[in-house]
């Protein structure tokens, strides 16, 4: 019976002593997932401060546009009542429509980089007729009519259009996605994407440069977004690659949505 007790007693021990060391080995486990549970929470409060300031500066771009178009249809509108004030003074009308052509050249020189050098093109062609005297200054009062109008259109469609680029100091013609005047992305003949990207800290700069996205992620994202506007589907919800400058390495996506995209 001692020796029964004894063995039994040293199988009580040695179960004790297993259970001990599991429960050692457990804690350990907490305490590793507890750090790491730490580390994601910081991670995902830090990522949450960014894309939050990300969506502030992505708003205030859109408020930006948004004052740019109320800045065109007021410059329309002036336009109008100029060229009516105006009459048949052909002197007048060619120095009115001089400085709208130069005020109009400024603004699209500043902004979003769709078809600027067509664009200011279209303007200083306006501009170099109205100085030789070989342009009707009414007829060119109506051109940049319709230039202004164009500008309004373009601030408010997302549609795919062919556009030549440059990306690394290579020209390439390429499909580009413009989202209104917020963001375009680009879709190269061999099958690559990218994004027109602000720097410098301000989206309504000239500074614009055009980048290849790199990340797995960020190229199915432009991809669908090409295939739905292929399909006509204009409006929705997507999840896009940022366009806006990067605080710090990240591939974080910019959220657009609304009636407009």
């Amino acid at each position: 019976m001692p020796l029964q007790l004894a063995a039994q007693s040293a199988d009580g021990n040695a179960a004790v002593s297993d259970l001990a060391q599991r429960l050692i080995q457990l804690r350990g486990e907490v305490e590793d997932l507890q750090g790491e549970l730490d580390i994601e929470r910081e991670e995902h409060k830090g990522r949450m401060a960014y894309l939050s300031a990300q969506k502030t500066e992505l708003e205030a771009a859109q408020d930006r546009e948004q004052t740019r178009i109320e800045q065109l249809e007021t410059e329309l509108a002036e336009l109008r009542e100029r060229a009516e004030n105006a009459g048949a003074d052909a002197q007048t009308l060619q120095t009115v429509a001089l400085q709208v052509a130069a005020g109009l050249r400024e603004q699209v020189s500043a902004q979003f980089p769709f078809k600027r050098e067509e664009r200011l093109q279209a303007l200083q062609t306006v501009i170099t007729e109205l100085e030789a005297g070989v342009a009707n200054p009414q007829r060119s009062i109506n051109r940049l009519w319709a230039f202004v109008e164009d500008e309004l259109r373009l601030s408010r469609e997302n549609a795919i259009y062919s556009q030549t680029i440059s990306v690394d100091g290579e020209s390439l013609l390429v499909d580009v996605a413009k989202l209104g005047s917020i963001a375009m992305y680009f879709q190269t003949r061999d099958g690559e994407f990218g994004m027109a990207q602000a720097s410098g800290g301000s989206s309504q700069g000239s500074s614009w440069r055009w980048v290849k996205a790199t990340d797995s992620e960020d190229r199915k994202q432009i991809a669908e977004l090409f295939d739905s506007l292929r399909k006509q589907i204009r409006q929705g919800y997507f999840e896009l690659p940022n366009t806006l400058p990067p605080r710090r390495a990240s591939t974080d996506s910019a959220a657009l949505t609304g009636a407009g995209l």
